[in-house]
């Protein structure tokens, strides 16, 4: 076999112009879904057409809606208020806020939604975790109780940035920001905040009066245990029996799918039944606390509301920012989870924007924080929805409540929101995901765990930082520690893979052939230098030890070595140096174009010797045994000669 078999050179690309270079990588970067495909080749008037379905897929679902869809939506629709209406009340009270905040929050933010929405099943609302994270932050700064009205207008400011935030998110196209908060960490924190939630709601439950403004989970016990004397048996009885129900028939809808509308009227029937009973019974003069009066009429303007000025509006940008991040991290979850289900596709871009602008003017109109909840998400989609109108249906519904039935909700028991609240945070804590989690990577299960413990013992603050430090940390170490492998031949093949994952795999006499499993950057560069220099020692010792043929030749297949920057070339020239030292020749294997396109601009290349790159593991194996038969001990002799000399 002459030298020529192995002469199949690794292509340098073309050069690119600096600018074409940096176009194809902020498209990728913020373009990876290429949304003006569909713009090229159209007439003006039909790309402003296609621009407005974009920003307002109502446009695009509207003309093509039928009564079969209308009929789908309404039930629906009524299906998810009649959810949407006792949960909105519950999760206001859970802020900190008054009650009605939560209707209004539940009629204003689902219309925008159904037009600049593009999944077909979020349900839009407000959410218990956002509304906690709200009611501690805030609450560090202006107690609910003493300045009720600061509180409310720092509500609506907080909500208003988190629009903001929200919407410039996905103009600009940074949606991949919140791919930081990894699943492992929603899990997680998600666990954590049910958790804190459901401790909170023993206040009422208890009947209790006075009760921490901490939320980890040692100040709420010492709380809920240095009262036992004011503890309120009825209180407790009723919050056990309503919790009881809703859980039962979440059990039975989830056994029985086709029913399951008895677990999503169960919360309006807990309202209802609750309100009748203590109206009957008079309750409310026997320590059940009750809603009291609700204000009749639409969400009132809050815009001139919005607190614009020092020193509060620090508060309110960074309660709005971090709320914020965790609604749109929930909302596009949940979205993309459903849709997943029916086959079709949301633009996360896109969903941040509507997020966005409905936080906005609903932060202009007496809303708070809203996204899409798994629960009512949930609901929506099992109740058969066709399109984001099952939102309009649910706003019509909250609108008429509001008009008309809000006097009824004055004799609701608090008892009965806090057992709503509890039965919906139960789902949320996912121990089987935990437990999967576990089973499959540990560092992910350990994200989790640090993620709900920070949150119960700490702050959901404390949590959230916990989870999201932990998820950079794992990251870094992905780039500054990459994997490399020692590769070895296949027996009865060609083919060379890991001996760590195949044992059967056999070492090649004097040559060491490792593989890099990641880019070569300056935060990885200096780790991979020492982790090449330990492979050639650790072989060298285990040649010494088997009394084999001493080693010659250092291959590095670079096929998953998708790019690389001086640092990393740097690296590679002292790779060279140190194996040039023990008499060795490197060998490098399909380097990526890019790489291939920075090494010959750094001349390396033309130091280390065309001949020395191939295009596979196999080709360079063939070529190494080749020169160990024709030349020894040592290819550094031959290392001025051209390759079609040999």
């Amino acid at each position: 076999m002459g030298n020529a078999d192995y002469a199949n050179p690794v292509a340098i690309p073309p050069p690119q112009s600096f600018f074409k270079s940096l176009k194809y990588s902020l498209k990728e970067t913020f373009f990876p879904d290429d949304p003006f495909r569909k713009f090229k080749n159209q007439t003006p008037s039909v790309k402003f057409v296609l621009g407005l379905q974009y920003f307002f897929p109502i446009f695009e679902w509207a003309p093509k809606y039928t009564l079969q869809f209308l009929k789908s939506d309404l039930i629906s629709g009524i299906t998810i208020a009649s959810l949407a209406i006792p949960q909105g009340i519950s999760y206001a009270k859970l802020a900190n806020l008054p009650p009605i905040l939560g209707l209004y929050s539940s009629f204003i933010p689902p219309l925008i939604y159904a037009m600049m929405g593009s999944s077909r099943d979020l349900a839009v609302g407000t959410v218990a975790v956002g509304s906690l994270l709200m009611a501690s932050m805030l609450g560090r700064v202006v107690n609910y109780i003493e300045n009720p009205n600061l509180y409310l207008h720092l509500a609506f400011t907080a909500t208003f940035f988190a629009g903001i935030l929200q919407a410039s998110l996905g103009l600009f196209r940074l949606g991949f920001i919140v791919d930081f908060l990894s699943h492992a960490t929603i899990v997680g924190f998600m666990g954590g905040a049910a958790t804190v939630v459901c401790l909170q709601q023993l206040k009422s439950i208890l009947g209790l009066e006075h009760f921490t403004h901490e939320a980890d989970i040692v100040s709420v016990m010492r709380s809920v245990f240095s009262q036992t004397h004011q503890w309120r048996w009825e209180s407790a009885v009723l919050g056990c029996c309503f919790i009881f129900f809703l859980l039962v028939t979440r059990y039975f809808s989830k056994r029985q799918p086709k029913f399951f509308w008895v677990s999503a009227m169960a919360p309006l029937a807990s309202v209802i039944l609750g309100s009748l009973l203590v109206y009957l019974t008079h309750a409310e003069k026997h320590g059940v606390q009750v809603i009291g009066k609700l204000k009749k009429g639409l969400n009132p303007p809050s815009v001139t509301n919005l607190v614009l000025v020092s020193p509060y509006m620090g508060t309110a940008i960074k309660t709005g920012l971090v709320t914020g991040i965790i609604a749109l991290a929930e909302g596009i979850a949940v979205g993309r989870s459903f849709a997943m289900f029916k086959n079709y596709h949301i633009d996360g871009n896109k969903e941040m924007i509507a997020i966005g602008t409905m936080n906005i003017f609903g932060s202009f109109t007496s809303c708070y924080l809203t996204t899409g909840p798994f629960s009512r998400s949930a609901v929506n989609y099992n109740a058969g929805c066709k399109t984001a109108a099952s939102n309009i249906v649910m706003a019509i519904a909250v609108m008429l409540t509001l008009l008309f039935l809000t006097p009824l909700f004055h004799f609701t028991p608090l008892v009965v929101l806090s057992a709503i609240i509890v039965s919906a945070m139960l789902g949320l804590i996912y121990y089987e995901a935990a437990i999967h989690l576990w089973k499959i990577d540990k560092f992910d299960f350990f994200v989790c765990f640090g993620a709900y413990v920070g949150v119960v013992f700490g702050s959901v603050e404390i949590g959230l930082v916990i989870a999201v430090a932990v998820s950079i940390l794992r990251v870094l170490l992905f780039i500054a520690r990459p994997r490399t492998f020692l590769l070895g031949n296949i027996p009865n093949s060609t083919v060379y893979r890991n001996v760590e994952q195949y044992p059967n795999a056999n070492h090649v006499p004097g040559i060491l052939i490792l593989e890099i499993d990641a880019p070569i950057y300056f935060a990885n560069a200096s780790y991979l230098r020492e982790r090449i220099t330990r492979w050639i020692d650790e072989e060298e010792d285990r040649i010494k030890a088997s009394d084999q043929t001493s080693l010659q030749y250092v291959i590095i297949d670079m096929t998953a070595v998708g790019n690389i920057d001086t640092s990393g070339i740097s690296m590679l020239e002292e790779c060279k140096k140190t194996v040039d030292r023990r008499g060795l020749q490197l060998v490098l294997v399909n380097p990526g174009s890019e790489v291939m396109k920075k090494l010959n601009k750094s001349k390396f290349l033309d130091e280390l010797g065309y001949k020395w790159v191939y295009l596979t593991v196999e080709e360079a194996v063939g070529a190494c045994n080749f020169m160990l038969n024709s030349y020894k001990p040592n290819p550094m002799k031959d290392d001025s000669e051209g390759w079609n000399n040999a």
